[in-house]
């Protein structure tokens, strides 16, 4: 192959739930990027410690490593150890593909000795490659992923594909934000969408003690319930607004997350509750995934590697 044709390695490939996935974001990157799959032999030693040798030729080359950083602590090292070699063996420039983007809740110390473990993932990963491209991360008290992160860097947003998905499958539909921090993303859906809108307003009080409003309903009662929100992890927020929403008479709605990692049953609970369907993008393998961010990531990697798209 020419070397200016990207090695794409899938380090999701090394993770349980990943391994048995028909297709993968590394899959469809490949094909549309006219990429390389790369070749790993990655495994455990005896003593948990990790073997990596890379099996294709990497001087001079363009690699992306793709892998969506949801429970990260064990795919951190086996991360930095795949740079890190990539860049001895003379890889010209490394993209780390990230679909999902941990560690960007701490960002404040809230408390004395709290580390804002935000920035010292960031630093890590500067250290290790050229470019990071994520979609949605969770900006809160960050205005860009520049304040942190010391490399070439792109936030994309899955408004456009959460929006082309609401176009093809919900008829009439109401888009529900979770509170004010959502308003500017879920108003850009509602426009890509031609559909109306309502922010919530939320107090909470603990991980998983949350109150949310009730928004003014009464004109909406044909309408379909959308709930939209970059991150579905606990769920207790969207669990309190769905039980809002049937007591107001309001038909059940339709979750939709960009990053789904269900933590504390929430996959179960959601599915129980008063839903028509829980839709995630495929930024976190799951049984929800319905909405494909391989175009997206496709088009921004483009842009890096110097291409335009056709």
């Amino acid at each position: 192959m020419s070397t200016t044709t990207p090695l794409i390695f899938n380090l999701d490939f090394f993770f349980e739930d990943t391994q048995d996935s028909p297709s993968t974001i590394a899959d469809s990157l490949i094909q549309l990027l006219g990429g390389e799959s790369g070749q790993l032999d990655y495994r455990h030693f005896p003593d948990g410690e990790s073997y990596l040798r890379v099996e294709s030729p990497v001087q001079d080359r363009d690699c992306l490593l793709v892998c969506s950083l949801y429970d990260p602590n064990p795919k951190f090292l086996p991360l930095i150890f795949t740079a890190e070699l990539l860049k001895e063996l003379g890889a010209r420039r490394l993209a780390l593909v990230a679909p999902y983007l941990s560690y960007m809740r701490q960002d404040k110390r809230f408390k004395s000795g709290e580390c804002v473990t935000s920035r010292h993932f960031a630093s890590l990963i500067s250290r290790s490659f050229d470019f990071l491209i994520t979609v949605d991360p969770h900006l809160h008290r960050y205005q860009s992923l520049d304040e942190i992160y010391d490399l070439e860097n792109q936030a994309l947003t899955s408004a456009e594909s959460v929006a082309a998905w609401i176009l093809r499958e919900i008829h009439n539909p109401l888009l529900l934000g979770p509170d004010s921090e959502s308003e500017q993303w879920v108003g850009e859906v509602a426009r890509l969408a031609d559909a109306p809108f309502e922010v919530l307003e939320k107090v909470r009080s603990g991980d998983l003690d949350v109150e949310v409003s009730v928004p003014h309903v009464d004109s909406y009662k044909e309408h379909t319930p959308v709930l939209v929100d970059d991150i579905i992890s606990s769920g207790r927020t969207l669990l309190q607004t769905l039980e809002h929403l049937q007591k107001a008479g309001m038909q059940p709605a339709v979750c939709i997350g960009t990053h789904g990692l269900f933590g504390a049953n929430a996959w179960e609970l959601l599915k129980a509750s008063h839903t028509q369907k829980v839709v995630t993008s495929n930024s976190v393998p799951h049984p929800s995934n319905a909405i494909d961010l391989a175009p997206a990531l496709a088009k921004g990697l483009m842009a890096w590697l110097g291409r335009l798209p056709d």
